[in-house]
């Protein structure tokens, strides 16, 4: 009996799965430790290179993402190709995302968009469309979550970075390059249902 008991004990404190769109920023970075500290969840990380990661880089982000506590990290080079520019990229991240969610058979998918562009809407609109039996969680969004208060909660739970915030964010792909000027806090006001 007590080894039925141990079986079904062990089942129900198993971690349900979530996958994480993660580019070792900020705002993906606060996810991976809020999802295991205060959510109790199994993430998985994926990074989607789509250009513009150095073999450096791609290595620190993966380091970064375990050092927060991510089970599994992977990272993919779409295609061996780049997309044209931001907004396709996106969407093919988005997709290989929704591919490995499917393979892991996780219960959870997350990104780490603000609400305040359309990055949320295409990933929000692909994860529907591909895995929409997989609850979409995007806690910096639905928080209404500023970098500060990221910041905080990071140095709370005792991960230090440089979260520096750069006047201008850079996107560069194989035929484009795309620069946005961003203020010292962007508003987040905007939301998509699920």
């Amino acid at each position: 009996m007590s080894r039925i008991f141990n079986t079904f004990s062990n089942y129900l404190q198993m971690k349900k799965k979530l996958v994480l769109a993660y580019s070792g920023g900020l705002d993906t970075s606060y996810c991976v430790k809020y999802f295991t500290d205060e959510e109790n969840l199994e993430v998985h990380t994926i990074l989607v290179n789509t250009g513009g990661f150095s073999a450096e880089q791609l290595k620190a982000v993966e380091e970064k993402a375990y050092k927060l506590g991510a089970t599994t990290h992977k990272t993919i080079l779409k295609n061996n190709t780049y997309p044209l520019s931001v907004s396709s990229e996106r969407t093919f991240q988005a997709i290989e995302i929704a591919n490995y969610t499917k393979e892991l058979n996780a219960d959870f998918v997350a990104h780490g968009s603000t609400g305040a562009g359309n990055d949320q809407v295409r990933f929000d609109l692909i994860f529907n469309l591909l895995i929409p039996n997989v609850q979409i969680i995007t806690p910096v969004r639905d928080k209404t979550l500023s970098r500060q208060s990221e910041i905080d909660y990071l140095q709370m739970k005792g991960f230090e970075a440089d979260w520096t915030k750069s006047t201008y964010s850079i996107n560069q792909g194989f035929l484009a390059r795309t620069c946005l000027f961003e203020s010292s806090e962007p508003k987040r006001t905007s939301k998509v249902r699920n």
